[in-house]
């Protein structure tokens, strides 16, 4: 079946979202409205809330879209795994995936903060694990210059396995806690790492029992050569950034064959491309909301966010015009500018065509229509191996996610396509996939 996760958050994924008149108000810093998408998305049977961050304050340099709160850009938010430990104490089964950078943390203590929200949660935390895609993070930690593409994911690799290393410093019957002969942990089930590598040295044990799922669900974000490495490796879940069924079947073919190379069984990885959902009552009902969100995007608006997409200034060229065919490698997330370009070159866009096609879903495929029409699409994707899920996004908040709750859950579900329900316990129950085997004590 599907699985499908939405991101936690309440402006909406569109750019113009939380401008509509049936968005929220008021939602810098605003737990309420983050403890509702939760509840909706739990009441839909999501599998995961995403829950994206950075560490630095973006685009103060652009004040047009400093000033016009784009989604990926959160200029205020709470810190991903503090707000999940509130989220926890008001739902009960949805998964909580948070991003955490491996650039810019330590692994001992990123160890001990997942495994402490897998405790508090009942075992439900997830990793999407990240090297930093914004050049301005390095300021805040005391680097003039973001560390290179290829040395970010060499030091995420140690930092990844000195993290299961952690995670696993502890027998599941290490804390014996009898009470008979004084005798609260049993010495002999706990592992001292003893970590030394290139980049750290971490002696252990972490302080932290074993967590009910051994390690959090880990996602991997990054699709380039590197990244795509990475999730092969140790990823239970991994984005994907395709915006057509042959693209996405591509990369669906390319990342089972990587897991299979690395020892793995196919099933072991999901893959999991985005997507904006325009969900209705009426086919023209979705059209209009299109519509009217697209209203919004001005050109003063429009070119510098598609620049910042494809990391070239695209006020150099004519805005209907076409748009360039752009080479080379970025030091930030490569896969989105060949998207947008190949997609561009493909249906002669120009450049105003180019971001009022990405903007909408920010470079993700776009599924609108009604249930039956949406659901249509999503299940040519999933019978067509384009994907194992989505992660699925809201074009207004909190409008947007209901419609797609009250609407298309149910169509799936009617259809088979997802489940009417939670089947387990912890995330990886749920997801069907094992607890890690602890390393150190089998």
């Amino acid at each position: 079946m599907l699985n499908l996760m939405t991101g936690l958050g309440s402006i909406g994924g569109h750019i113009g979202g939380w401008r509509h008149p049936r968005s929220w108000d008021h939602t810098a810093m605003n737990l309420e409205h983050l403890i509702q998408t939760a509840k909706t998305a739990e009441r839909g049977k999501f599998d995961f809330l995403f829950m994206a961050d950075g560490n630095a304050v973006r685009q103060m340099d652009k004040p047009t879209l400093f000033e016009a709160n784009s989604p990926s850009d959160r200029p205020t938010g709470f810190e991903p795994l503090t707000v999940y430990a509130a989220i926890s104490q008001h739902t009960r089964q949805i998964g909580l995936m948070a991003t955490a950078t491996t650039t810019y943390d330590s692994p001992w203590l990123l160890a001990r903060r997942f495994a402490s929200l897998d405790h508090i949660s009942g075992g439900r935390a997830s990793w999407n694990i990240v090297t930093g895609s914004y050049p301005g993070d390095s300021k805040n930690f005391g680097f003039e210059d973001h560390m290179d593409r290829l040395e970010r994911y060499e030091r995420s690799e140690e930092f990844v396995e000195v993290c299961k290393g952690l995670w696993d410093s502890w027998a599941a019957d290490a804390f014996i806690e009898d009470r008979t002969v004084g005798r609260y942990l049993d010495a002999s089930r706990v592992h001292t790492l003893h970590h030394q590598g290139k980049y750290f040295d971490v002696q252990g044990p972490l302080n932290v029992a074993r967590m009910p799922q051994g390690y959090p669900v880990l996602f991997v974000a990054g699709q380039s050569e590197q990244g795509r490495e990475l999730a092969a490796r140790h990823a239970d879940c991994v984005f994907a950034v395709t915006n057509t069924i042959a693209s996405g079947q591509a990369y669906y073919k390319d990342m089972k064959e990587r897991v299979v190379a690395n020892g793995r069984r196919p099933d072991s990885l999901r893959v999991l491309p985005g997507c904006t959902v325009y969900v209705a009552e009426s086919e023209a009902e979705a059209d209009d909301l299109y519509d009217e969100l697209q209203s919004l995007i001005a050109p003063a608006l429009g070119v510098p966010y598609l620049s910042k997409l494809v990391e070239e200034d695209m006020s150099r060229y004519e805005l209907d015009g076409p748009m360039p065919a752009l080479t080379g490698q970025t030091n930030a997330i490569g896969s989105f500018r060949k998207e947008i370009v190949e997609m561009a070159a493909k249906d002669g866009l120009t450049v105003r065509q180019t971001y009022e096609r990405v903007l909408p879903s920010m470079g993700h495929v776009i599924f609108k229509g009604t249930a039956p029409q949406v659901a249509d699409q999503m299940e040519e994707w999933y019978t067509n191996a384009a994907c194992d899920g989505f992660n699925v996004s809201a074009p207004v908040a909190p409008v947007g996610l209901e419609a797609i709750v009250d609407l298309l859950i149910p169509e799936l579900q009617r259809r088979k396509l997802f489940h009417e329900d939670y089947t387990g316990g912890t995330l990886r129950e749920n997801l069907g996939l094992p607890v890690p085997k602890n390393q150190f004590f089998g």
